[in-house]
């Protein structure tokens, strides 16, 4: 079944549910409505729903008989952005906003069990989705599988999960190799010494440390790393002080490092430490700097025969000529700790841009909003149907068929 065969009904409702999530968002950790109304839709389709694992996340179980099980994972959370995207439809939450597309993964995935609970004759197994929190803190996917996810519901014989990029809606791609970056988060704390602004010389100012910190900081990759390495150190928040006549006791800075390879993304963490620590020393702090590691996760890679899989029923789906190939993305996912143990997963990129627009920067436009940022938008009428199909195709491409209960390749 390709998108444009999708029943009314199926699309009509995994619409409404987009519409609704992206009016109303949660940031990472706060997903209670979000959480409501996937666990109702699943219900509605028959799934046996569990609320509230690892936090706010929602499985919805779906039994068909003997055969393979298959999980499908999609995000809750949104993230702190203002929206500015002019949607009828734009976040009625301020300053919080679906800016990097969970609202369409999560809408595509409970169309995706809407629409397999409605051919059940034409496939065999279990499929269970899981409807995630805290993805964005890279926190959500460890603390479902501590809080015993694969023990309460058994351990899938695969995982699958998209996500939306700026490339054109109704296309996918697949990639080989590397999908995402392994990346690390540290929050940093440099400890000064208050004072007045017209005494400088009383005080050690954090503000003037924490400013030597970041521009020493863009040293690491462009000096320390080889120029073919692909790694990425961002400082994403930086705060220090509430008044222009008072030097701030402390300086707090959140830092990203990102990369292909492990001892890459160790070595560039450990270049932050020191980095931090000698700056703090350089500047005379009366204190250790406090460097906590917020959050981890390994490189994103599928299992290679359960992606050739997919991609050869994303093909079946689209037509070969709507599938294409994906370089490999910085972007940091938690998804790889759904392969713990061997569990074989499966990922692919989902385009989101609608064709008017993307001609438009192909043209010399406009550049198209990428994720994370205030203007983007998913073209919906086109995107969330190729979403429903892509995972629908997908999971009943290693589910078992009628009178077959192995679907799953290892």
């Amino acid at each position: 079944m390709n998108a444009a065969e999708l029943p009314r009904d199926v699309l009509r409702d995994a619409t409404a549910l987009y519409i609704d999530l992206h009016a109303h968002p949660e940031l990472s950790g706060e997903e209670v409505r979000t959480a409501g109304a996937l666990a109702a839709r699943l219900e509605r389709d028959g799934c046996t729903v569990t609320r509230r694992v690892g936090g706010h996340g929602v499985v919805g179980v779906l039994r068909n008989g003997p055969g393979p099980t298959v999980m499908v994972r999609a995000e809750l959370d949104a993230l702190p952005v203002r929206e500015r995207t002019g949607l009828k439809y734009a976040s009625t939450v301020p300053g919080v906003m679906h800016a990097c597309g969970h609202d369409l993964h999560t809408a595509a995935a409970a169309g995706a069990v809407s629409l397999l609970a409605g051919t059940r004759d034409s496939w065999r197994g279990t499929l269970v989705l899981v409807g995630q929190p805290a993805e964005e803190t890279l926190s959500g996917a460890r603390a479902m599988l501590d809080d015993g996810l694969y023990d309460r519901f058994g351990t899938p014989d695969a995982v699958l999960a998209q996500h939306c990029a700026p490339l054109p809606a109704g296309c996918v791609a697949h990639g080989e190799g590397p999908l995402m970056s392994a990346g690390v988060t540290l929050d940093v704390l440099v400890h000064g010494r208050g004072g007045h602004a017209g005494t400088p010389h009383l005080a050690v100012d954090p503000v003037v440390t924490a400013a030597a910190v970041v521009m020493r900081l863009q040293t690491v990759v462009s000096r320390e790393a080889a120029p073919g390495e692909r790694v990425v150190l961002t400082v994403g928040s930086l705060h220090a002080g509430d008044r222009a006549n008072v030097i701030p006791s402390e300086a707090r800075l959140s830092v990203s490092v990102r990369a292909f390879t492990g001892a890459g993304l160790a070595r560039v963490t450990d270049a932050v430490r020191r980095v931090v620590r000698a700056e703090c020393a350089a500047s005379g702090c009366d204190r250790e700097p406090e460097i906590t590691v917020t959050a981890a996760s390994p490189v994103l890679e599928a299992h290679p025969e359960t992606a050739c899989t997919v991609r050869r029923a994303h093909e079946d789906a689209f037509g070969a000529h709507r599938v294409t190939g994906w370089p490999g993305s910085t972007a940091t996912e938690d998804f790889p700790h759904y392969a713990e143990g061997g569990v074989p997963v499966a990922y692919w990129m989902l385009g989101a841009t609608g064709l008017r627009q993307w001609r438009a920067a192909g043209g010399g436009g406009a550049p198209v909003p990428a994720n994370h940022t205030d203007t983007f938008a998913p073209d919906v009428r086109t995107a969330l149907p190729a979403g429903i199909t892509a995972m629908a195709a997908a999971a009943r491409s290693l589910l078992g068929t009628a009178g077959h209960e192995a679907g799953v390749p290892r």
